[in-house]
């Protein structure tokens, strides 16, 4: 047991700074030409069928977040002509990344909607595709934001092989002439079995109309919200997705101190089997949340309907990694979540990791 528990100790990982430098250099896009009032040349489709599964990689970012060696995104479908992620770091960071089809100007692209909470701070961005380059299992799409362009805000997802890389830009509120990084993601594909009912479910993806943004726009000077109740696609808006309350408590012996940290994990296969660790699995990871150790329970909203292992650890030592002297639960609760459903799940911290 105490070889199993050691190899998690090793494993899990989950908040420290890093520095990341693959995936910076950016190819020169070859611009393709949107094709007016055709659906079936929806420009950037095939950035849908590319993003579906879990990715996982470091983070660097000029934001007081700084950078972290783990992001988990868990891209599945929510409709026919939509894929998305919901991710949280805490309770007051957060963010929904959502890839749909739009029409604006006359032309069917794909629109991506970038939104969350940052420091407990929410807003919300609207990009739509203006740059594509493909060439087999390489491939670049731009998205920039829809009334000023590329000035303001944009976005660039890049696929190399197994690799995805998310680079984001902004003009900081306006305050420069134009955009300068802001955050890179270099990610590699972890699993893409998790998002196959959907696929399945949806015969995902297809050339529909997710939303027409013809006039949505119309006297606004950028397309970023920051008062969300004018947010013309808002995450309750959002289809197929439900809610998971996430419950635990700590075993008798188990005293914490309410400034710890727990985190909360949801994975798509079980970690333990018996008493044994697999570290392997740590790869189906879908979603985790850092509370501090007197929030018992969380609600994980937005979230992917399908069949889920749920774990607690406490951070003992407060060095943000599961170690030796850390509590944990070796207990493989499981749920599923139905589409636009609600469910609820419990587990017990009740293990010191020798």
């Amino acid at each position: 047991m105490k070889k199993n528990i050691t190899a998690l100790c090793l494993s899990l990982l989950f908040v420290t700074g890093c520095k990341n430098k693959k995936g910076e250099a950016t190819p020169e896009p070859v611009i393709q030409t949107p094709s007016a009032n055709d659906i079936n040349s929806t420009y950037g489709y095939s950035v849908l069928k590319k993003l579906k599964g879990i990715w996982n990689g470091p983070v660097t970012s000029t934001t007081p977040l700084g950078g972290y060696p783990e992001w988990i995104v868990d891209f599945r479908p929510v409709s026919e002509n939509q894929i998305s992620a919901k991710n949280e770091l805490d309770t007051l960071n957060d963010i929904h990344l959502s890839f749909f089809i739009a029409l604006y100007n006359d032309q069917y692209k794909v629109a991506f909607r970038n939104g969350g909470s940052f420091g407990g701070n929410k807003r919300v961005s609207y990009f739509m595709t203006d740059s594509v380059f493909e060439n087999g299992p390489n491939s670049f799409y731009r998205f920039s934001e829809i009334i000023k362009g590329k000035k303001r805000a944009y976005t660039e997802v890049i696929f190399r092989q197994d690799s995805l890389y998310i680079k984001s830009y902004t003009n900081k509120y306006n305050t420069q002439p134009s955009s300068t990084p802001h955050m890179v993601w270099s990610a590699k594909l972890q699993d893409t079995t998790a998002s196959q009912p959907a696929i399945t479910n949806f015969d995902f993806p297809k050339r529909t109309l997710t939303k027409d943004f013809t006039n949505t726009f119309n006297g606004q000077t950028e397309a970023i919200y920051f008062a969300l109740s004018t947010d013309p696609y808002p995450e309750n808006a959002q289809p197929y997705l439900g809610q998971t309350n996430a419950a635990y408590s700590f075993a008798p012996g188990f005293i914490p101190v309410a400034s710890k940290k727990v985190f909360l994990v949801l994975t798509t296969q079980p970690l333990f089997t018996g008493p044994v660790f697999n570290a392997a699995n740590l790869k189906y990871r879908s979603r985790y949340v850092i509370l501090t150790a007197n929030d018992l329970n969380f609600t994980f909203n937005y979230m992917h309907p399908g069949a889920y292992y749920y774990y607690a650890f406490y951070d003992n030592d407060g060095n943000n990694t599961i170690n030796s002297g850390d509590w944990i639960s070796t207990t493989n609760t499981t749920f599923t979540l139905t589409g636009m459903g609600n469910s609820n799940t419990s587990t017990q911290i009740n293990f010191l990791i020798p």
